[in-house]
């Protein structure tokens, strides 16, 4: 189940990126890591050193990201979305040790509040 779930974030970014910039193939990794890091903010309460941190995180996460989506155009789904998982898994243990563990809690449900708004929003998924 777990495995499930880093794979949903994955597809989740990919949708956020292809959504927050209709037509557009390409997104800009720091555009994306401003808005993550500013979501994660407000969502656990990340002081300065924190928000900092979170944000190089997400720009890294997102530079590899693109450039596993780069690598892969015309590719298989199924090998992208491996990848993707498990560079989503490295970033929430690398997000883990940045976060205390109250706000590990506050992230967690960050993240499973997104995965339901990104199910209901699906074709097919719950309504």
């Amino acid at each position: 189940m777990k495995k499930f779930g880093l794979v949903l974030m994955s597809l989740m970014l990919v949708a956020a990126i292809s959504k927050a910039q209709p037509g557009q193939r390409n997104f800009d990794p720091e555009e994306m890591a401003k808005r993550q890091t500013e979501q994660i903010k407000e969502a656990v309460g990340l002081d300065a050193k924190q928000e900092k941190q979170v944000y190089d995180l997400n720009l890294e996460a997102g530079k590899k990201m693109r450039a596993l989506r780069e690598e892969n155009q015309g590719g298989g789904f199924e090998g992208m979305r491996e990848k993707m998982g498990e560079l989503r898994a490295e970033q929430d243990e690398k997000m883990k040790e940045i976060l205390t563990e109250a706000q590990w809690k506050k992230y967690q449900k960050f993240q499973e509040e997104r995965r339901a708004q990104w199910r209901d929003r699906r074709p097919g998924g719950r309504r």
